[in-house]
């Protein structure tokens, strides 16, 4: 065979392996889009969700604040009197009872005084009714008696003033409550004004409270307050307006507002703060839904509300974006008021997945 023949056949067999390598990538790219346009024409699934239903509701008018609780009586105990702490009667955190020995400062010096009072007052005393026998024999004059009876009051008042001083070497507690922590120790100095411990009354206890002037018409005495803290997740703590300022802050146009709660199972503690619900006692009828149906952004709030139509000649349900105004929440529920109508279904559980328009399938199994 020629060399020319052997060049024909090469071209020829290059060629036609040129032509099966591209005839190949040819199907490759008719099989993908083949692929791509199934997928493209293919139906989107049906989204799964769980509805609710907006519903008419009675509710209480009520006022949302922010509260503090304060002990109805507390007093940071101190020294009245300088000495060295020589008796220490109490626990950190003990309940104790009005007039309970709480600390001794030393009183020593006052005890010797106290005796040494007592005694001229009792010379005194003796004087008096020596010099009053005296003077029924004519032995002695009004004006000895009158000394007498000058020396027997400054005695009397001696002893007085001794008896008023040990009583402030001795802390007692002014009322019955809890304490707080120590601040002294045994054999500390004191002086004037040192602290000693907090005592406090818990029950009740003061809940406080500002409002703005434009609700001061729905506010008065004996109304019903909730209050929700922190500490105690889930838990509601009742109580009743008793007090209300005499003006309104000028500076804040606040008025401030005080209520008792009884605090029985003593839970409460002053310096708490919470959520504050005052119910004014006027009811009206809302529409709520359950508060997992709103979507919050910061373009405004909205719900998915479900329609009925056709796709395809087909019945389905279909999804549309509302904006809603909302109002006070009240447990799960939520206030609506503008935007929905009562009866209209929307979705509590799935909107991440939605978007405006897209088919749903109802499964209420799914507890929002």
């Amino acid at each position: 065979m020629s060399r020319t023949s052997r060049v024909v056949i090469a071209v020829f067999i290059l060629i036609v392996f040129l032509a099966l390598i591209g005839g190949l990538f040819a199907f490759k790219a008719f099989i993908n889009a083949k692929i791509a346009y199934a997928i493209s024409h293919a139906p989107i699934p049906p989204v799964t969700v769980s509805t609710g239903t907006l519903r008419e509701a009675v509710v209480n008018q009520s006022i949302h604040v922010i509260g503090s609780l304060s002990a109805v009586q507390s007093v940071d105990l101190t020294a009245q009197i300088s000495g060295n702490v020589t008796g220490i009667y109490f626990h950190s955190g003990d309940r104790v009872l009005a007039g309970q020995k709480l600390a001794q400062i030393d009183n020593s010096t006052q005890l010797a005084q106290l005796h040494a009072d007592l005694a001229a007052e009792a010379l005194a005393q003796i004087n008096v009714a020596r010099t009053q026998k005296l003077i029924a024999h004519r032995a002695a004059s009004q004006e000895t008696l009158d000394t007498y009876h000058a020396a027997l009051l400054q005695g009397k008042a001696a002893v007085a003033g001794d008896r008023a001083t040990l009583a402030k070497l001795a802390i007692t507690a002014p009322f019955t409550g809890h304490l707080g922590i120590r601040a002294i120790s045994l054999g500390q100095y004191v002086s004037p004004g040192t602290p000693i411990v907090v005592l406090n009354t818990w029950r009740p206890i003061y809940l406080d409270f500002t409002i703005a002037q434009n609700d001061l018409a729905q506010v008065k005495l004996g109304q019903t307050v909730k209050l929700t803290v922190d500490a105690y997740p889930g838990q509601v703590f009742t109580g009743k307006v008793t007090a209300l300022s005499s003006q309104v802050e000028t500076a804040t146009r606040n008025l401030s507002v005080q209520a008792a709660m009884p605090n029985k199972r003593l839970l409460l503690r002053p310096g708490l703060f919470g959520e504050v619900t005052l119910l004014t006692g006027v009811t009206h009828q809302v529409l709520v839904v359950n508060a997992d149906a709103i979507t919050y952004n910061t373009f405004g709030d909205y719900v998915y509300v479900v329609v009925k139509a056709k796709k395809a000649g087909k019945p389905v349900l279909l999804v549309r974006s509302v904006a809603v105004k909302t109002g006070p929440r009240e447990g799960n529920d939520v206030t609506i008021l503008a935007g929905l109508k009562a009866g209209e279904v929307v979705v509590t559980q799935g909107q991440v997945k939605l978007r405006p328009g897209d088919v749903v399938v109802v499964n209420n199994k799914i507890k929002p």
